[in-house]
């Protein structure tokens, strides 16, 4: 007699199972990723990379701020090379005005006029401006009070200019030693 269970009913889905067989012509795909010490070397040498190109740029910006570095330091040394180079012409000016051995009183007003147009230009090329503020408001910033006096002008006004005021370039470098009106 047969054994039951070794019966296998090809409807009950009981059959046997058996490994398909691998065709000859079918190719076995595995992924080829590159193995762990390739991707190390490849990283190393990206890390190299990025390093090399920081070095450059760290030494770039320190080029970038010495040169800026010397760059204000000979503007510093050599900020009042034009005023200077106006001032020479005044210089001369005077030294030939006291070589001469005879002078007269009309000469030597004329040659003190002349040096004296020759330092209001160089004054105006370099923006040094003079400050005159007889008859204006007294302003705290560009004028010293010396002292107030009676005057029939409105209070706080410049009556007197004791001394004159300088500016370069609207920043005071001297300010107006000036009287001011006491008001009526």
């Amino acid at each position: 007699m047969s054994n039951p269970e070794n019966v296998q009913d090809p409807m009950l889905g009981n059959a046997p199972t058996t490994e398909p067989a691998v065709a000859p012509n079918d190719e076995v795909h595995t992924d080829t990723l590159p193995s762990i010490e390739e991707q190390f070397r490849a990283l190393e040498l990206k890390a190299a990379e990025h390093y090399d190109a920081w070095l450059r740029a760290k030494a770039e910006g320190e080029n970038i701020r010495r040169r800026a570095q010397e760059d204000i330091s000979k503007a510093h040394k050599f900020a009042v090379e034009k005023f200077a180079g106006e001032l020479l012409a005044v210089k001369d000016s005077l030294e030939a005005a006291l070589a001469v051995p005879e002078q007269t009183v009309e000469s030597f007003k004329s040659g003190v006029e002349l040096t004296l147009k020759q330092l209001v230009s160089a004054f105006e090329k370099n923006a040094l401006n003079e400050v005159n503020p007889t008859g204006e408001k007294f302003d705290p910033h560009k004028h010293q009070a010396i002292g107030m006096v009676d005057s029939e002008q409105e209070a706080n006004t410049v009556v007197t200019v004791l001394q004159k005021g300088y500016m370069i370039a609207e920043r005071v470098l001297r300010p107006a030693l000036v009287m001011v009106a006491k008001g009526k």
